[in-house]
């Protein structure tokens, strides 16, 4: 920028020192070709009188460096200081002008010599005719004797390129000295105020712009990381930019800056890959103990693509309901199968006549417990539905677990008795939120199956009781148990430890599996113990 300003300063200073020197010689050059032109002309008219008065003998006497040239009133040569070679000089204009007129004056080059003459002709009293010439190199030769101007031009020229380049560099200087955080800092000459108001508001904008960049890449920021999905930002070489918790903790490769498309995993390096083409796919990473769905898709920006967002979903719920779904599809179809066969079976043979009548009668209570069977089936099945679905139920109420747990072994005590099980109701009354049906469903499946899955001259005991503010029911038995490999999954749909015995004392399979989810409505916790031939104790803890 300095050397510009000084180029075009410089430029213009050398092209005014230029125009004024034409100017000026021009003029000198006119001004010394007229005063040579008046001293030619007063010279001839001094040979012009000499002439007159001496003839040739002048001529002959006469030392002068210009050419003297002493011609008849025809035109014809008398004499020539210098050359006789041209006799006849009538043709040139400044002779014919003499004879004519009386003088005459020209200026040509010779065609031999390419020397440029000026020419002054006088006509003399005896109608003769003399001529002086001089060449016009002497005239720009009397120019050249004002050198002195040129060491002055050279002079003015230099001290132009200095101050040309001082006013280069103060010009330029406030500019390339500004501080553009402080524009104000600095003085400056008054032409780049206008700027300098400019850059003070384009930089207060862009401080603006700046905080309010921060601000969003800091609410970002906080966004992703505290996604509990997790999210990966790739540019369009595959480099990661933004990779939040959840992504270190999945893809343990992933840097910040690092290549993905370098990882270990297929599946995603894959998907990246698959982005970064335009392509968005999904797929489902299945870990150890969680499932992700990885959604990948590309990033574009005015039809190009620039990068690519991986969004990892957890999944897991939604693919233990989907193998819950599916196993109970199946326990239901295996459940609903078995009695059905038994029905059509013996219907089939009680159609065809095949039954001795003695038998009819044993035919129809096995279809009738079959059924039965079903039905109970169907009911607990939908029991369960209405627990998932928490809209169907009724509203929740106080309801005392002891009155509740009491009309629960009033009810179960015949079945007690009849498999020779004693069972015992203790405790305080103690008052939940909840609906009366439902419990009463819960603590009805706990004492059925402690009295099914025990021993003749075994014991039931239910009691509530409370663990500090929190309500408590416990029934504990001293029967079969339950081996420690089963433990865990015995609140499953269906899971049956023992299936011959299930299947001798007619359960469906889903009496824990209402206990559960009855305790998960409840804000209840489930507590079992067990053990082998030493009974079993499941306690329900309800908040207080």
């Amino acid at each position: 920028m300095t050397w510009k300003v000084f180029l075009y300063s410089f430029l213009v200073g050398l092209l005014s020192l230029l125009l004024c020197a034409a100017l000026f010689f021009g003029l000198q050059y006119r001004q010394n070709l007229d005063e040579a032109a008046t001293t030619l002309r007063q010279e001839t008219l001094y040979v012009a009188q000499g002439i007159e008065k001496n003839g040739a003998d002048y001529l002959k006497d006469l030392s002068s460096d210009k050419r003297i040239t002493w011609m008849d009133a025809d035109g014809m040569l008398i004499c020539d200081t210098q050359s006789s070679a041209l006799q006849d000089q009538s043709a040139y204009e400044e002779v014919r002008a003499a004879i004519e007129t009386g003088s005459g004056q020209a200026t040509r080059t010779s065609g031999s010599e390419g020397v440029t003459n000026m020419y002054y002709a006088q006509k003399l009293g005896d109608g003769t005719v003399v001529r002086l010439s001089m060449p016009v190199s002497a005239v720009r030769s009397a120019l050249i004797m004002v050198s002195p101007l040129l060491w002055v031009f050279l002079l003015v020229l230099s001290i132009s390129g200095v101050l040309a380049f001082r006013a280069a560099r103060q010009i330029v200087e406030p500019i390339n000295t500004l501080d553009l955080d402080h524009p104000d800092a600095i003085r400056t000459y008054p032409e780049l105020a206008p700027l300098v108001g400019r850059i003070r508001e384009q930089s207060l904008t862009i401080g603006d712009q700046i905080e309010e960049l921060h601000t969003r890449q800091k609410e970002f920021s906080a966004l992703v990381g505290n996604m509990q999905e997790g999210f990966l930002l790739l540019d369009r070489e595959g480099r990661i930019l933004t990779a939040n918790e959840t992504v270190t903790e999945l893809i343990p490769d992933t840097v910040q800056g690092g290549e993905l498309l370098q990882t270990k995993d297929e599946t995603v390096k894959t998907a990246a890959a698959a982005a970064l083409r335009g392509e968005r796919s999904e797929s489902v990473l299945a870990g150890k103990q969680r499932s992700w769905q990885l959604i990948a898709s590309p990033v574009t920006s005015r039809r190009q693509i620039v990068g690519a967002v991986l969004l990892f979903m957890d999944v897991t719920e939604r693919e233990q309901r989907e193998r819950l779904r599916q196993e109970f599809s199946a326990n239901v179809s295996h459940e609903l199968k078995t009695p059905l066969t038994s029905i059509s079976g013996f219907a089939e043979l009680m159609s065809q006549g095949n039954v001795p009548a003695e038998k009819v009668r044993e035919f129809s209570a096995d279809i009738h417990r079959e059924a039965m069977r079903m039905i109970t089936l169907v009911d607990d099945i939908l029991k369960l539905s209405k627990l998932e679905e928490s809209a169907a139920l009724p509203e929740n109420e106080p309801v005392d677990l002891y009155e509740v747990a009491e009309a629960v072994v009033d009810s179960l005590r015949s079945v007690a008795d009849r498999n020779q099980v004693r069972l015992e109701l203790r405790g305080i009354h103690a008052e939940v939120k909840g609906i009366w049906q439902l419990l009463n469903e819960m603590i009805y499946n706990l004492c059925d199956n402690a009295i099914k899955y025990n021993r003749k001259g075994g014991s039931v005991t239910v009691s509530v009781d409370r663990d500090g503010v929190c309500p408590v029911l416990t029934v504990s038995d001293n029967g079969i148990g339950i081996p420690r490999a089963d433990q865990s999954r015995v609140f499953e749909r269906f899971y049956r430890v023992d299936k011959s015995h299930s299947k001798q004392i007619g359960g469906t399979g889903l009496g824990l599996s209402i206990v559960k989810h009855g305790a998960q409505y409840h804000g209840a916790e489930v507590f079992l113990e067990s053990e082998p031939d030493r009974g079993t104790t499941i306690r329900l803890r309800f908040p207080g």
